[in-house]
């Protein structure tokens, strides 16, 4: 068999195979999806080097991921943010990360969502090793990684097979997570519940938004309220004061440059809002960290229009109510003259 053959033969039983397994994961009801990994962080954590005083830097967890929506933001101020929030963190290494590594000067939204802000500052546990993990890749990252990123984008927005994800999520679908879910015999795994996606990107700017299964499906918004009461059972009491520490000392020196500070506490409810309500009582925790940075501070329980949204999930909102969120505080923000409107008509 000549090489010319043997080419084609191999091309055309590796078309076969991917068109396969591409079907075969579009009929369990998977999609193209764009991967929020370190590199689509740090194409926008790059763009901080061009800003001005008039951009905002949207920092935090994954309520300010999902709760604010960077076209509606767009719409109400003239000024799309830069998205550096991320699932499952503390935004204290993002900020420190900001405050110590750039000039910037502008406007930076911090979200306070108790239990990851005041977690910990303990550099190897969770909600700290993860975002410096992302912060540390956009500082050593090579050429050949920004490259690589840059040719997996197309093939992420085309191909439901290319779904993939740095957080060890139950309903992955690389090679990684698949080994993972083969068991052996009646061996029953143990630890926290099933954990599914429930938000998908739908910018290349990191635009997330909660997906609408987890709106009208109720069983499917109960797993993840299932992770929700087991990470209450097995967190950590919170170090409030080394966590304070931390970011007051970021603060000062933010706002000694120049720069404006605000600090949002966007919606949880149910018996995540109960349980945040006992184990992060607002006048020790928020109304501290308010007082001590001394700037300007919005809780969505002071605003009538706000303080009853509700999440499918008990801690996210839903694509229209974080809609509806993003322009009511926007609007909040600008008739407070926290930020400038930059809108020309």
């Amino acid at each position: 068999m000549n090489l010319k053959k043997s080419l084609i033969i191999a091309f055309v039983i590796s078309a076969i195979a991917i068109i396969a397994w591409e079907l075969f994961w579009r009929s369990q009801d998977y999609s193209p999806t764009i991967d929020d990994n370190k590199a689509l962080w740090s194409v926008q954590r790059d763009r901080v080097t061009d800003l001005t005083p008039n951009n905002v830097i949207l920092m935090g967890s994954s309520r300010t991921l999902f709760d604010i929506q960077l076209d509606n933001w767009e719409n109400e101020t003239g000024k799309r943010p830069i998205q550096l929030a991320n699932v499952g963190s503390s935004p204290l290494p993002i900020f420190h990360d900001i405050v110590e590594n750039t000039n910037y000067t502008g406007t930076a939204i911090v979200g306070v969502a108790p239990g990851l802000f005041f977690s910990t500052t303990f550099p190897k546990a969770e909600p700290w090793a993860w975002p410096q993990s992302r912060v540390d890749h956009y500082k050593a990252r090579t050429y050949a990684q920004r490259i690589n990123h840059q040719l997996s984008l197309p093939l992420q927005q085309s191909l439901a097979l290319m779904s993939a994800g740095e957080q060890e999520l139950d309903d992955n679908i690389d090679l990684k997570a698949l080994l993972k879910r083969i068991t052996f015999g009646n061996r029953i795994p143990e630890g926290m519940p099933p954990f599914y996606e429930f938000g998908e990107i739908t910018s290349l700017d990191r635009n997330l938004q909660m997906m609408e299964k987890t709106v009208k499906d109720t069983a499917f918004a109960n797993t993840i309220i299932e992770v929700w009461k087991f990470f209450g059972r097995v967190s950590p009491p919170p170090d409030k004061e080394a966590t304070m520490a931390f970011f007051l000392k970021d603060v000062e020196k933010f706002k000694a440059r120049g720069g404006n500070l605000i600090l949002i506490r966007c919606p949880s409810s149910g018996g995540v809002r109960a349980g945040e309500n006992q184990a992060f009582p607002r006048k020790d925790y928020w109304d501290q960290l308010v007082l001590q940075a001394n700037v300007k501070a919005y809780h969505f329980e002071d605003y009538e229009q706000l303080k009853n949204l509700k999440c499918p999930e008990w801690s996210h909102l839903s694509v229209n109510d974080a809609r509806f969120f993003t322009n009511e505080l926007a609007k909040i923000m600008i008739s407070d003259n926290a930020i400038t409107n930059l809108k020309t008509n």
